[in-house]
């Protein structure tokens, strides 16, 4: 990716179009486009208007004029566009006072970053999310006053074993059972290659790709770590470009934690980690699972505010279908170096580059700017309060008897109960200036009114099941 403003005019030479890209407080990639001649060295100081007042979270009618600048860091060509286009990630400022807005979420992030280094605790933070999806064949929904439906289409799913309606080739996928056989039976290798193959292309590094354990195409890809912000503008293109080439293969992806009834969810596990020069701050040979004690207080402030995180990290209604006691996923608010049952894990690793923390709760829907520096304000409000987390779990916390699991504390089963934990529990987020109190407010009444109570007012499908004859 280009670093400077002259590289990336060199680089635009290739294009006849610029998209510039911004986010919202949801997490939304949003975007509009220009000729390249119009790109030049002025304009990346002057920036481009637009109108606040039509973004989610941002700006009132009276209000809307706002300023977007572009970030040269973040500059590529777009691998997957028709016409070539150079695609610039923007920041977001306010066209008077020309300071950055505080909405911005790609500004938390940055701030964040800017943050860990005042603190003197380390220089950079690292990150790496595991951002898993469903790739379907096709998908109808509706929700209407009279109707409200989902169907899903899906070739390798086991409830397409006995279709006779198209030649069926057998060998669908058993619920469970996708992690990871060899094609035919895995159906998107050649997709997953374009995927990851298109990632490389736009300049982010990829380590491997899979299939996940769900049946009806649950994928994975992982990304070569990097820095905070970096990482949160690499996820997005993650989530842009498998979308953009599962279209163009006929196909359709989707990042929704729990499209699946009675199989496994999509999950983000997050690692991340504290480095000063070349010191891995995280590391210590002698520690539990090779952990400094900072890197435990940070796994103390990860657990302590975990139930607040979660509005932010886990941030939909359907997060809380994928988060449910007696499955894979992480419930449980403990610590292990093996146990995957524990929202915190320690991968085993004797490297000491490799040496991570991973938070397990998190999942795609999350806008990663909001995400990444919420953990990361979680993990230094640890650190700077020495919190200890307490002895590790190392066994299998859904096991346990019933006077023994009483003990460990499990996350909120809402989207409702985490924001107003959110509510109670910020004041971790707004050291430094890092998050913002008007931000925060925003973005708990923008969930309340447009998800929480949008979901818990209407009538479900299987509401008529249970009640219709009542």
């Amino acid at each position: 990716m280009a670093k400077t403003v002259k590289e990336v005019l060199e680089l635009s030479k290739n294009t006849q179009v610029v998209d510039l890209r911004f986010i919202d407080l949801p997490g939304t990639w949003q975007h509009f486009t220009m000729p390249t001649h119009r790109l030049t060295a002025e304009f990346f100081e002057e920036g481009i208007p637009f109108d606040g007042s039509s973004i989610r979270g941002f700006q009132e009618i009276h209000e809307s004029d706002m300023l977007l600048k572009a970030d040269p860091v973040t500059a590529f060509i777009d691998p997957t566009a028709e016409i070539p286009t150079l695609v610039i990630s923007c920041n977001v400022y306010d066209p008077f006072t020309q300071e950055a807005y505080s909405r911005d979420p790609r500004y938390v992030a940055l701030k964040a970053e800017a943050y860990l280094k005042s603190t003197g605790i380390a220089d950079t933070a690292y990150f790496a999310p595991e951002a898993e999806f469903f790739v379907f064949d096709s998908i109808r929904y509706a929700s209407t006053p009279n109707e409200s439906f989902y169907s899903i289409d899906s070739e390798e799913a086991w409830w397409s074993s006995g279709r006779a309606d198209r030649p069926n080739p057998g060998g669908q996928i058993n619920p469970k059972r996708g992690y990871f056989p060899v094609p035919p039976t895995d159906t998107l290798q050649t997709l997953r290659n374009k995927f990851m193959l298109a990632m490389e292309a736009a300049g982010v590094p990829m380590d491997l790709h899979h299939h996940e354990v769900a049946t009806a195409g649950q994928s994975e890809m992982s990304m070569t770590f990097t820095t905070l912000t970096r990482m949160a503008d690499n996820l997005l293109l993650y989530k842009y470009i498998i979308k953009n080439v599962a279209r163009q293969n006929g196909k359709t992806a989707t990042f929704m934690p729990k499209p699946l009834f009675g199989d496994n969810g999509s999950g983000m596990h997050v690692h991340s980690s504290l480095w000063k020069g070349n010191t891995n701050v995280f590391y210590d040979e002698k520690g539990y699972a090779g952990l400094s004690q900072t890197a435990k207080y940070y796994i103390g402030g990860v657990l302590k505010h975990a139930p607040a995180l979660l509005a932010l990290t886990s941030p939909t209604t359907n997060s809380y279908r994928r988060l449910v006691p007696g499955y894979e996923a992480p419930v449980n608010i403990a610590y292990s170096q093996r146990n995957r049952s524990a929202i915190c894990r320690i991968p085993a690793t004797k490297n000491f580059k490799a040496k991570r923390v991973e938070f397990r709760a998190p999942d795609p829907t999350c806008n990663p700017y909001l995400a990444f520096a919420a953990i990361l304000m979680a993990g230094l409000d640890g650190i700077n309060n020495r919190i200890d987390p307490g002895q590790p779990q190392d066994r299998d916390l859904y096991e346990l008897p019933a006077e023994e699991k009483k003990l460990i504390q499990q996350v909120p089963s809402s989207l409702g109960e985490v924001l107003d934990t959110l509510e109670a529990d910020h004041a971790f987020l707004l050291a430094g200036g890092v998050f913002t109190s008007d931000l925060l407010e925003e973005y708990i009444k923008y969930k309340r009114i447009y998800e929480v109570d949008a979901v818990r007012l209407r009538p479900t499908p299987h509401e008529f099941t249970l009640y219709f004859d009542c």
